[in-house]
């Protein structure tokens, strides 16, 4: 999984006068779109024994402020203008959701097994993006965010995915029973996850909330779908959903190998978004009737349940969606001013 952010610290440069009249600071401060704020002073030192007209730079000391960010509230009125917006999205997209492709439901009543099955399986992927978000946020307030902007990319991305598939692997294999090593696991694969999304913070909370509303609403619809559907109605889906999740990955290097400014990337950054877009949402419908058709397994006791396993399907769903709608609201706001 790639991340590509689409704002990028600020550099601000300015020569302040000290009181020397030889002597001259540079300031250079990393600024986002709210607190905390980075900034690192770099003083210059003027060698006058073998090179009197060459100056070179030592670098101080970077420190941190939490100066408090100026943000407009809204007003009550547009508050609750945009709950009921936000609430017609939710109702029309799992009416539209369930028209579309629930017109098959099944007859009888979800079984208790099942529904213990599933709740316990979306509490663990409640938990884990509850972990990664919390961890992103600390780790975008130590600074870790304009140090991984600052890296070579194919490092990042080779970084990220041996750490985030090694934990997956790991987790995976890991037997229920061993009950420890097996959530210690998974805490390091969010963990894992949670270090490459940080740099999502530097959106505004407004765009991130709205993107975190519509997501729980798409997951929330799309989730119903599957679990209201006939038995094994989209398991089919796998394998088309599988190859297009590799269409979608390799289109996200495209930014890393296409020059600026071509068609080339242009339709790959859309494919990227917007196919993403669907093919996550197609692999949370297929995900949910895998999950309902391992819960019936688990019941006849052909396998072992594992719930932990079952979340880190619907954590990957999660997060691949959020990013693509926190990447299309900013987006919009860039296309706004």
């Amino acid at each position: 999984m790639f991340l590509q952010t689409a704002i990028r610290p600020v550099a601000r440069r300015a020569l302040l006068p000290s009181s020397s009249s030889s002597a001259k600071t540079l300031t250079r401060t990393f600024t986002a779109l709210r607190s905390p704020v980075l900034r690192q002073t770099l003083t210059p030192v003027r060698h006058h024994q073998k090179f009197p007209l060459k100056t070179q730079f030592a670098t101080g000391k970077r420190f941190f402020t939490t100066d408090p960010a100026i943000v407009a509230r809204p007003t009550r009125q547009q508050s609750i203008q945009k709950l009921l917006y936000a609430g017609g999205i939710f109702g029309g997209s799992l009416l539209a959701i369930n028209l579309l492709f629930n017109n098959e439901s099944r007859e009888d009543s979800i079984p208790l097994y099942e529904r213990a099955y599933l709740q316990e399986t979306f509490t663990y992927t409640g938990l884990g993006v509850g972990m990664m978000g919390l961890a992103a946020k600390g780790l975008h307030n130590m600074g870790w965010s304009y140090k991984l902007m600052s890296m070579n990319p194919w490092v990042v991305l080779g970084g990220g995915l041996v750490t985030a598939v090694g934990t997956l692997v790991a987790t995976r294999a890991t037997d229920p029973d061993n009950y420890i090593q097996k959530h210690l696991l998974w805490s390091a694969f969010n963990l894992s996850n949670a270090a490459v999304l940080a740099p999502l913070f530097f959106y505004s909370p407004a765009i991130l909330a709205r993107a975190g509303l519509y997501t729980v609403g798409v997951i929330g619809s799309i989730a119903f779908v599957g679990a209201t559907a006939k038995e094994d109605k989209y398991l089919y889906l796998g394998g088309p959903l599988l190859a297009g999740v590799a269409v979608v990955a390799l289109s996200s290097l495209g930014p890393m190998v296409l020059p600026l400014g071509s068609r080339a990337l242009v339709a790959s950054e859309a494919i990227s978004l917007y196919g993403g877009l669907a093919v996550f949402g197609g692999l949370t419908l297929y995900d949910v009737q895998k999950i309902m058709h391992n819960a019936r397994l688990a019941d006849k006791g052909l396998i072992k349940k594992d719930t932990v396993n079952e979340s880190i399907s619907l954590e990957l769903d999660f997060i691949n969606i959020f990013i693509r709608i926190v990447q299309i609201l900013g987006q919009q706001q860039q296309n706004r001013r």
